[in-house]
């Protein structure tokens, strides 16, 4: 421990018998040199209609050994997507995925982990990914087919539609398809998008958009409505883009498009009693902004988060227009004004905004509760007729000042906005309670978003503001005569580059027109959209995409249920709740509610594939250890197909194909794409894998030879109840008590030995319980498995 910051020695899960370990050690050094499954076919289908995109992806893999083995299936899929299928087929028969309640496919998930099975899982990979994975034994020289389909609504940005598409199939495939202009086809990207109201543009971006891929995309345009996207790489062209290699393509595709936008009123389509409207009007006066930011300087901001803040709001205000009026107030555990009032964005107050902005300096702890009212009391004392007021919170960490508790905070800021304008929360990291301020920024008519530690998160920051930058209509209320069951149809505020949608039942049969109205506030006076379309006159949807709009209207209805749950009180919660439940199950999509279970050939198992919520992410780097009696005896440490094993003798490397040992004490440097590895001749080793660098020191003492770890750079994408999560407590000392957050406990001023440095120097230090430091029993520490 240390007085200054209570840092945590321990830095990892821990306890795992010998035998075990040896266990794992041994299947990584078995694991076989050479490629003995061939994927010889990966195919990914996706099927835009007005914005709805279903994607198939189906991979065909051959086990070419005289014994069965075990196939693994791994994809990345969008995370605001839902998976809807999945099966499975090996030696003429068929596997279906089976979506049930979580709870109920969680017993079995158990039962199967138990039984030491694999299970198949989907995870959170970084920004905007998520992974599936699973597997399946396959007969010696047989085949098995993977599919996974899963659907999305894509959201309107900045005037464009994404359609994210990665693929990754992990070995050159060869799957000779006939096509026109692409016999031996060896791997396959289909995009077929149509959109009624014709296509304004459409281009190709990603990691797979290079040069060298050029000649394998085609771009197919049928009319304005109908348009197809082709990637079909050689096997040569496979090894060619940046993260490509010899074992084939990795990296992702971006198809990039906007509609053209004839009438004012939106785009109105139904089919089989459902309707969908999407508004997006653009001849429209912006409204002038009110906008007020709240900042973070408490410890936790200090070094690259706090810089590249800075970065971030220096250009923000350069952005700002002359009609704009804006605040700038800063906080740790006391709150800071820049200016008392809102100021008129004029070239002279931006200066000196940015002079303030440029000695905003990261101390203290972290009292969102006064800033944020601070914020909305502001802009409420200078109130500007024909304006739109925004508030914007920056924060990378818990409330540990002032008011600390979650409900109370946000019950007061509740209070304070009264609805009156919308309030968005910014999370920069992961150890940010992101379910509190997706809590709170919901019930202000706002959303929560995260920003990413990484080299580029001050343009994250300027994004999100280029998002909300241009106010067009404000107060804006759908109307829709004889229907029911509608999707959210009232809205604070419509940006310039968005898209407000808004689905429905019919359920007036006698109706032969379907009647929307749009009220809501321009700059200068209120406005009527008003629209009359028949109801035979929706007969240009494909029939085999004819129910496009229902499971459109059940996405979104599932998407803001489950985002309702987050605000309501628990009576109301389980009712949404019970209703999210329901949809998910009528539609097969996997949820946070929901999980599909899929009954391998052998019968008696089963694996689970799930979708996590934002604070369940799981990440690509662990670490794990086995207690000495002063330290660890092993340290397991995997990033990827990287595998590390640190015994207090050597060090295995295993990086999905080779093995290599190192010792200890002769200096070694080894990089890869993915792991920079530097042993020093004094016993100590750094390790860097993907953003996360650890350091590794080797003491003996007392005839006794342990490893002690040391976190110099924790993940960037890490939020998990771990030791190797807890690494910074900011706490208050209270006579011989230590406060942390809201508990207190009796301290002890003692010394201890500071393992983290080579020289093991003693240092002086607060002596606490370790499930008051922890914040946890020591159950909650320990892992199955290395």
């Amino acid at each position: 421990c240390k007085k200054n910051g209570l840092s945590l020695k321990m830095q990892m899960g821990f306890n795992m018998t010998d035998s075990t370990v040896h266990q794992q050690l041994n299947y990584y050094l078995s694991l076989p040199q050479e490629q003995d499954v061939d994927i010889y076919s990966f195919h990914i289908n996706s099927t835009v209609t007005s914005r709805y995109a279903i994607t198939v992806i189906t991979s065909r893999v051959a086990n070419r050994l005289n014994s069965s083995k075990e196939i693994h299936f791994q994809v990345k899929i969008p995370k605001n997507a839902f998976i809807s299928k999945f099966k499975l087929t090996t030696e003429g028969k068929t596997y279906d995925g089976v979506v049930k309640q979580k709870e109920e496919a969680q017993q079995q998930y158990s039962q199967a982990v138990s039984r030491g099975e694999s299970a198949g899982m989907v995870s959170s990979v970084g920004r905007t990914l998520e992974d599936f994975k699973t597997s399946v034994t396959v007969a010696a020289f047989s085949k098995v087919t993977f599919e996974l389909t899963y659907e999305e609504l894509l959201k309107r940005r900045l005037g464009k539609y994404q359609l994210l598409i990665n693929a990754q199939p992990m070995q050159p495939v060869a799957d000779y398809k006939v096509k026109i202009q692409a016999l031996n086809c060896i791997n396959w990207i289909d995009v077929y998008i149509q959109e009624s109201p014709g296509i304004s543009f459409l281009k190709v971006e990603g990691e797979l958009a290079t040069h060298e891929l050029g000649s394998a995309r085609t771009i197919t345009i049928f009319d304005k409505e109908h348009m197809m996207v082709n990637f079909y790489p050689t096997r040569e062209q496979q090894t060619m883009c940046k993260r490509c290699s010899e074992n084939g393509l990795s990296g992702d595709l971006l198809i990039i498009y906007d509609v053209i936008r004839p009438k004012p009123s939106g785009e109105l389509q139904a089919s089989n009693g459902y309707f969908v409207h999407y508004f997006a009007p653009t001849d429209i006066q912006r409204i002038p902004k009110n906008v007020v930011f709240i900042i973070d300087k408490s410890g936790s901001m200090r070094g690259q988060k706090i810089i590249q803040t800075r970065l971030a709001m220096l250009k923000i205000l350069g952005d700002l227009t002359g009609d704009d009026y804006f605040g700038l107030i800063t906080f740790d555990s006391q709150v800071q004004d820049w200016k008392p009032e809102l100021l008129q964005a004029t070239e002279r107050n931006l200066d000196e905004a940015k002079t303030f902005v440029n000695m905003i300096k990261a101390r203290g702890g972290t009292d969102i509760d006064s800033a944020v009212l601070a914020g909305v009391e502001v802009i409420n004392s200078h109130p500007r007729q024909g304006s739109a007021s925004i508030l914007i919170l920056l924060t990378d960490g818990d409330p540990t000042a002032g008011e600390t508790n979650p409900e109370s905070i946000q019950a007061s800021v509740k209070s304070a906005i009264q609805g009156k304008f919308p309030l968005y929360c910014l999370g920069f990291g992961f150890d940010v309670s992101f379910n509190f301020l997706e809590k709170m920024a919901l019930e202000n008519n706002g959303v929560a978003r995260r920003i990413y530690e990484d080299s580029d998160a001050d343009l994250q920051l300027q994004g999100f503001f280029e998002e909300i930058a241009t106010p067009l209509l404000t107060d804006v209320q759908m109307n829709y005569v004889g229907a029911e069951n509608v999707t959210q149809a009232s809205f604070t505020q419509y940006y310039n580059g968005s898209e407000i949608v808004v689905a429905g039942q019919i359920t007036d049969n006698s109706l032969e027109t379907f009647q929307t109205e749009v009220i809501a506030i321009s700059k200068h006076n209120n406005v009527t959209y008003q629209d009359s379309v028949s109801i035979i006159d929706f007969t240009d949807v494909l029939p085999e995409d004819e129910n496009f709009i229902q499971r459109l209207w059940a996405y979104l209805t599932v998407k803001q249920l489950l985002d309702r749950q987050l605000t309501l009180s628990d009576h109301e919660k389980e009712m949404v709740r019970k209703k999210a439940l329901y949809l998910s199950l009528k539609y097969k999509f996997v949820t946070p509610l929901t999980s599909m279970v899929v009954t391998k050939p052998q019968e008696e198992q089963t694996q689970v594939a799930h979708k996590p919520s934002e604070e369940e992410s799981k990440h690509d780097f662990s670490m794990n250890g086995e207690l000495s009696s002063n330290g660890f005896n092993l340290i397991f440490l995997h990033y990827k197909t990287d595998h590390l094993m640190l015994s207090t003798k050597e060090i295995h490397y295993y990086d999905g194909q080779k093995h290599q040992i190192f010792t200890w004490g002769q200096p070694k440097k080894h990089e890869t794409d993915s792991l920079s590895l530097n042993l020093l001749q004094n016993n100590q080793m750094d390790v860097t894998m993907g953003t996360v660098c650890v350091g590794v020191l080797r003491h003996e003492k007392d005839g006794d030879t342990f490893l002690w770890p040391v976190v110099k750079q924790p993940p960037s994408n890490m939020h998990t109840k771990s030791v190797l999560g807890v690494l910074h407590l900011h706490y208050t000392e209270q006579g011989s008590k230590i406060k942390l957050k809201d508990q207190e406990t009796k301290a002890t001023w003692s010394t201890a030995t500071d393992y983290q440095n080579s020289s093991t120097p003693t240092v002086q230090c607060w002596l606490v319980p370790f499930q008051f430091a922890l914040q946890g029993e020591l159950s909650d520490f320990k892992v199955l498995q290395l």
